[in-house]
């Protein structure tokens, strides 16, 4: 399988330049004593997530025919947002498939944008997409299993090392797999020796199972619809992410619903960052490491704040009050 290389993330780089924001890296003054962490708010693009470079590349990569019959998706949300972003800043129809019990606020924000929401149970997701290409033509944008999508997110990678040349560590979320394996490559042609570590729910853990047995595995809806994480509830790492995730990620961490929930109350407080739980996991994933466990200068990518405000309140409790 023909692997997204570095050459393809700089080419995405100068292709999405001005049309996301080069996200700053942040100084975690809470982190502890000897564990340095810098976090990557990519809750800061316009669309809240950092799903917006991926989508970016792969609408600007589209040449004219493509462009007029459209393009179709299907996701959660974030992908959502950012491929009908990318799609109306240049006149292409766009039309995204979302689950039934996708956030109410993703679903305006993607309607808001001009898209056509088109709503299914979560298992036929993919295939309602596909349904919709094959009737109208349509260009499908994968939200990870996607060449040009993985070198738009690892754009999040080479702007790690460009400020952070010495990083020792980056922790990034993962689910469908394309913005870990995007970063991945980034890192390890810029920065070899920095240890890359996906992170996932645990009750989302496909990708460490996977890992562990050594090939992809499927968990199913039921399994991954128990976490807090809506972003990260996809049941099965992308077939082009895995590629790359199995030969450059060097570990798969989970973390337990309320390390996440932690961590999001201590963004909002300590960074003055709303971040949804999914954005949450790789901040989860530091605090839970023990003091003997030492990982380095550290980056955590903070990779969406598209929290239900419901959900917000619940999660920092008193403190709203």
């Amino acid at each position: 399988m023909d692997l997204v290389g570095i050459e393809d993330v700089e080419a995405a780089a100068h292709r999405i330049a001005g049309l996301v924001v080069r996200t700053p890296l942040l100084s975690a003054r809470w982190a502890r004593e000897g564990s340095p962490l810098e976090l990557k708010p990519e809750s800061l693009q316009p669309t809240g997530a950092f799903k917006l470079r991926g989508a970016s590349n792969a609408v600007a990569r589209l040449d004219a025919e493509a462009r007029a019959r459209g393009v179709v998706t299907h996701s959660s949300g974030n992908h959502a947002q950012a491929l009908a972003w990318a799609a109306r800043a240049v006149g292409v129809r766009a039309s995204i498939v979302m689950p039934e019990g996708a956030s109410p606020t993703k679903i305006e924000a993607t309607r808001a944008l001009g898209a056509e929401v088109v709503l299914v149970p979560a298992a036929e997701r993919e295939s309602a997409a596909d349904q919709i290409a094959a009737r109208r033509g349509a260009v499908v944008v994968s939200p990870y299993d996607h060449r040009d999508v993985i070198a738009g997110q690892g754009t999040v990678g080479l702007e790690i090392v460009a400020d952070r040349p010495d990083a020792d560590t980056v922790l990034v979320p993962a689910s469908g797999g394309g913005l870990v394996a995007g970063v991945a490559v980034a890192l390890k042609a810029r920065r070899p020796q920095a240890r890359v570590i996906a992170v996932e729910p645990e009750l989302a853990g496909d990708l460490a199972e996977s890992m562990q047995r050594g090939e992809r595995v499927r968990w199913s809806e039921e399994q991954t619809s128990r976490t807090i994480a809506d972003g990260l509830r996809v049941t099965q790492v992308g077939a082009l992410p895995w590629e790359h995730i199995r030969v450059l990620v060097d570990e798969v961490m989970t973390v337990s619903e309320e390390e996440i929930r932690a961590a999001m109350r201590l963004l909002a407080h300590g960074s003055r960052l709303v971040v949804e739980p999914s954005g949450a996991v790789a901040v989860a994933a530091y605090l839970s490491c023990t003091p003997a466990r030492r990982l380095g200068r550290t980056v955590a990518v903070v990779s969406g704040g598209n929290v239900e405000p419901a959900l917000l309140r619940e999660v920092l409790g008193a403190d709203l009050r």
